[in-house]
C-alpha cells in the first residue's frame, strides 16, 4: 500500500498535532524530486499532544512496521510516554513518529531550524534545508546519504 501524504498530513494538522515534518517528504516540500514512502515527524513530546496523536491514529490501526503479526501493541498515550521513537504502519500507510532524530534532536530543539510550509491543503512546520542536510548526514543510512547531492544543490540554487 502507498503512503496516503495527502491524508496523513492533513489529519495531523487538523487534530492539533506539535510537530515538524522532517525526512523525505520534507524533502520533497522543499524541492527534492526523490521518491519517498513514509511520513516521518517529530513530534511534541508534551502530554496534552500525546494524547491527541493517539487518539488521532487509533481509526487508522497504528501497529509497529515489521514486527510480527499479531504481536500485542496497543498504541495508546501511555505508550507513548514510555517510548521515543515508533515506525508505524496505518490504514493510511507509513508513519514514523520521533520523539527525538540523530544530528537534530527533539521538537524543541529543532524547533528554530523551522519554517511554516504548506502543502495538501494545510500549513505545518517543516524543517529548514541545511538542517534537513544534517539529519540526512547524521543518519548515515545509504538512502539517506544519496540525497545529499540533490539536497547540497537545491541549497546552493537558494544561494546558501
Amino acid at each position: 500500500m502507498s503512503t496516503q501524504f495527502d491524508k496523513i498530513l492533513p489529519l495531523l494538522v487538523e487534530g492539533g498535532v506539535a510537530f515538524i515534518l522532517i525526512g523525505g517528504v520534507a524533502g520533497n516540500v522543499l524541492g527534492s524530486a526523490r521518491l519517498t514512502f513514509d511520513v516521518d515527524v517529530v513530534y511534541d513530546r508534551k502530554k496534552e499532544n500525546l494524547e491527541r496523536i493517539a487518539k488521532l491514529l487509533k481509526p487508522f490501526s497504528p501497529y509497529l512496521r515489521g514486527a510480527p503479526p499479531g504481536l500485542p501493541f496497543k498504541f495508546d498515550t501511555p505508550t507513548i510516554q514510555h517510548g521515543l521513537n515508533f515506525t508505524l504502519t496505518t490504514t493510511l500507510g507509513d508513519l514514523d513518529l520521533l520523539g527525538e532524530v540523530v544530528g537534530g534532536g527533539s521538537y524543541r530543539q529543532l524547533l528554530p531550524h523551522t519554517w511554516v510550509a504548506e502543502a495538501f491543503g494545510v500549513k505545518f512546520r517543516c524543517v529548514d534545508l541545511p538542517t534537513l542536510i544534517k539529519l540526512k548526514r547524521a543518519a548515515g543510512r545509504p538512502k539517506d546519504l544519496e540525497v545529499l547531492a540533490e539536497l547540497q544543490a537545491l541549497l546552493e540554487e537558494q544561494g546558501h
